[in-house]
């Protein structure tokens, strides 16, 4: 496993972080600069995290020390405090990776550490690929044009999972009609509902796609490091700008930049990336000469728009910059037909993420997953699938390993015994009370498999007067049917 150095004063942070990442890494820690010195000179370490607020020593201080003596390490600081020229200083002065706020999540902690060690080892390959560029580009030409025909075939239109006579069908037509010429797109949907991943099969089914695809997420940064972080600054620019940092979009020039959330951006931004988008030429901050760049912008929001043009969040120049072509992305709960196949496709992926035996899901699972709204989309779907399969005790994923919701979920819009109906609005209180029993009986021997004896158990009935329930809401033989 990848090794990471945790340094902090704070013995209960340093056993808090250590138990968030034992699991995935070999995890080493530090009380201490001194000894954290010590622990890099006798081991290889991939990631190091430090606290920035130490005595004698600041984070950044000894991250510092670290890039010189110990470079190949991916560095990354954690700090309480959210000073604008202080991360930028650490990112600069110490190359630092990422900078993480306390109170950290320990899912984003995870996360964010599991990409540093990702980096590290892209570094090699990179190194690598230097060492075969000295020997002869013909080898590297080929292997690039593989892997450039592997990248379209992983981000194909036909790659995102739907069934037939999806709705997606027609956001995807309109979207590779659109990929072949360089205009803006504006992609709208909900969370998770896989607007990143529409923009890379545009890209890479546009005349773009040798370029770089770049993506930012614009509600992830302060205004105050956004400017920066997309057009660059120059040396001296503010505190703490100790060298030229080269923005993403002089990176992705003659590619793509994503814009995520770019309705989360602030009116004195849209200012300045409208600018960009009309002139195509950037000025970094702390500079007096523009700079040309060459770019096609796929901008994504959950925002409507056109309701923050109206009430003047959001300028309306900038919007019809950005919105060439608008795409919007269905959420789940409007196309169930979709459910089953992407949920298939997540269980084989989730599996292998998780070294975990392949699996499959049962009639009973099908009908949940179908019948749940899924407010989160995919990113929900595929949170409940890797809870299932964790809590899995056969080699078929049954309804009892999901949570509580979905298969409540599953009773109040698809229940047989209400003939496929949510719990009615209208009604005798004798009617409603029935569809609520229904609801239970249902749920219940859901989470029980279907054993009637241990659901009578549950609901302190006997078998014989669980069966003539069962008879009366026409649920008795509901788990043969189709």
């Amino acid at each position: 496993m990848p090794t990471v150095l945790l340094i902090d004063d704070e013995q209960r942070s340093l056993d808090a972080m250590r138990r968030t990442l034992e699991e995935d890494f070999d995890v080493l820690t530090a009380g201490g600069t001194e000894e954290a010195r010590v622990q890099l000179e006798q081991r290889e370490v991939d990631v190091i995290l430090c606290d920035q607020r130490m005595p004698g020593v600041t984070g950044v201080e000894f991250l510092r020390e670290a890039r010189e003596r110990w470079p190949d390490s991916v560095r990354i600081v954690i700090s309480g405090y959210t000073d604008s020229e202080d991360i930028i200083a650490g990112i600069n002065e110490a190359g630092i990776y990422q900078y993480i706020l306390k109170p950290w999540v320990p899912d984003h902690l995870l996360q964010t550490v599991r990409s540093a060690a990702e980096a590290r080892t892209l570094q090699h390959g990179l190194a690598r690929l230097d060492i075969e560029l000295r020997n002869g580009t013909p080898p590297l030409r080929v292997k690039s044009q593989a892997r450039l025909a592997q990248a379209r075939n992983t981000f194909d239109f036909d790659r995102i999972v739907r069934a037939p006579g999806s709705p997606l069908d027609a956001v995807c037509e309109m979207a590779q009609r659109v990929a072949r010429h360089d205009l803006s797109v504006l992609v709208l949907g909900e969370s998770g509902t896989g607007k990143e991943l529409m923009a890379r099969a545009i890209h890479y089914a546009s005349p773009r796609l040798t370029g770089p695809f770049v993506v930012e997420n614009c509600a992830a940064i302060p205004d105050t490091l956004l400017e920066s972080e997309l057009f660059g600054h120059k040396r001296g620019a503010f505190t703490g700008a100790v060298e030229d940092h080269i923005g993403l979009f002089q990176r992705a020039d003659g590619g793509t930049v994503f814009l995520d959330e770019i309705g989360e951006t602030s009116p004195a931004f849209q200012v300045k990336l409208l600018r960009v988008l009309q002139e195509g030429e950037l000025r970094p901050v702390g500079s007096t000469r523009s700079i040309p760049v060459d770019v096609r912008v796929i901008a994504a929001t959950h925002r409507d728009l056109e309701a923050d043009v109206r009430s003047g969040r959001f300028r309306e120049d900038l919007y019809y910059r950005i919105a060439g072509i608008t795409l919007a992305m269905p959420p789940l709960r409007a196309r169930p037909g979709d459910i089953v196949p992407i949920a298939e496709r997540l269980l084989i992926d989730v599996a292998a993420e998780l070294a975990l035996p392949a699996a499959a899901f049962d009639d009973d699972t099908r009908a949940v997953l179908v019948s749940y709204p899924w407010p989160g989309n995919i990113r929900e779907l595929r949170n409940e699938i890797a809870r299932a399969l964790a809590l899995r005790d056969g080699p078929a994923l049954h309804a009892a390993a999901f949570s509580r919701k979905l298969l409540h979920g599953q009773a109040g819009t698809h229940a047989e015994g209400m003939n496929g109906h949510a719990l009615p609005a209208v009604g005798t209180l004798a009617e409603r009370l029935d569809s609520i029993e229904a609801m239970v009986l249902r749920e219940t021997l859901l989470r029980h498999r279907w054993n009637k004896t241990r659901a009578a158990q549950e609901l302190g009935l006997s078998r014989v007067g669980l069966r003539a329930k069962l008879q009366r809401f026409g649920l008795e033989d509901v788990k043969d049917k189709p």
